[in-house]
């Protein structure tokens, strides 16, 4: 029952929130159906539509999951951006620094700077709220202008191709590359960028499930989310447990370099993200800050990221812009749970008072 619970009011949301969606369009003087078959129905089509869109979730995966760590201990990091901004210059530096080295060598290298740097990124927030109490809040949003900055800064004076018009790297070592899902499922086009880092983000989901409520690790952190003041009476150090859940939230947002930089453009580019952070935000809240959820709230952001270039192509009056308002009335009736759960809740209790 719980479980279904769980369920019922991120499904409202979304409900309701293509019912707004729908009349606004309406208004507008299109069709909503037509809409959103262009919306949806490209999203889903084999194998353009499904490919991109789970290569658009990828990082979207990552974020979620960034942010859920995050919650569960009672912090919100809204510094996902500057992780995965400082996180991917990481993993180009690595993979053009050291481009002559075996493939074996250079790709777990490569990994390890994108999830480290991640965590460097988001444990330096942690620190400051553990030790002086400062707001984690200001704190990543401060440091997103300062990654985004000093990755600008290197790119364009140190490792950018000279006379190269576009802010980017130099590209990385070919040893650095991972596969795409072309390489291995035949039919699939190898042009679609989709690529092993999807099945990592998949991995990712699983581990931070085991990690948050399998592990003492996980325990400790929960339990500093839900009264830190109980927490601490029970021996648990929640100083530790702040840095700690932000180390872990930097690093899977960190991961975001790995898709984009070994999978998809061989190579830092400045200004990559779609506000990946900033979406992660509301994958997090919409799957419930459960792994299963961000995974399934990914994909629906991903679904309307990839469809609205078909909205904005062959709708009269409707623009991509459309993705934007379905976002944001989501995330609106999400935060606004209280006014669902009130009328559930009292037809809950008049079907017991009846029994």
């Amino acid at each position: 029952m719980k479980l279904l619970r769980e369920l019922l009011f991120p499904l409202i949301a979304v409900v309701s929130a293509f019912v707004v969606g729908g009349i606004l369009v309406l208004l507008i003087g299109d069709n909503p159906i037509e809409a959103y078959r262009l919306l949806i129905g490209s999203a889903l089509s084999w194998p353009d539509g499904i490919g991109y869109t789970l290569f658009h979730a990828t990082p979207l995966i990552f974020t979620g999951l960034a942010v859920l760590v995050g919650f569960r201990c009672g912090l919100f990091n809204i510094g996902a951006e500057g992780q995965l901004y400082i996180a991917a210059f990481a993993t180009a530096w690595v993979g053009i620094t050291l481009a002559n080295l075996s493939p074996w060598l250079l790709i777990p290298l490569c990994i390890i700077a994108a999830i480290g740097m991640g965590a460097i990124w988001g444990a330096i927030p942690g620190v400051l709220k553990a030790r002086f109490g400062s707001h984690e809040v200001i704190n990543t949003i401060m440091l997103n202008f300062i990654a985004v900055a000093l990755v600008s800064y290197f790119t364009q004076y140190h490792y950018k191709i000279p006379g190269d018009p576009i802010l980017q790297t130099a590209p990385i070592g070919s040893g650095a590359h991972i596969a795409r899902f072309g390489k291995f499922f035949p039919g699939f086009p190898e042009r679609i960028p989709l690529n092993v880092a999807f099945i990592l983000a998949l991995l990712a989901c699983l581990l931070v499930y085991l990690f948050l409520w399998r592990t003492k690790w996980g325990y400790e952190i929960r339990a500093t989310g839900s009264n830190p003041s109980a927490a601490e009476y029970g021996g648990i150090s929640v100083r530790k447990q702040i840095v700690l859940a932000m180390a872990v939230s930097g690093a899977l947002a960190g991961m975001v370099g790995i898709n984009e930089v070994m999978g998809y453009r061989y190579r830092y580019y400045d200004g990559f993200s779609d506000n990946y952070g900033f979406t992660g935000i509301a994958v997090a809240l919409l799957g419930r800050n459960h792994p299963v959820g961000v995974i399934l709230s990914a994909l629906l952001f991903a679904v309307l990221q990839h469809g609205g270039i078909y909205v904005d192509g062959f709708s009269e009056h409707v623009t991509k812009d459309i993705v934007q308002v379905l976002q944001g009335i989501i995330i609106l009736f999400v935060a606004a749970e209280a006014f669902f759960r009130g009328p559930v809740g009292r037809f809950s209790l008049l079907k017991r008072s009846k029994i």
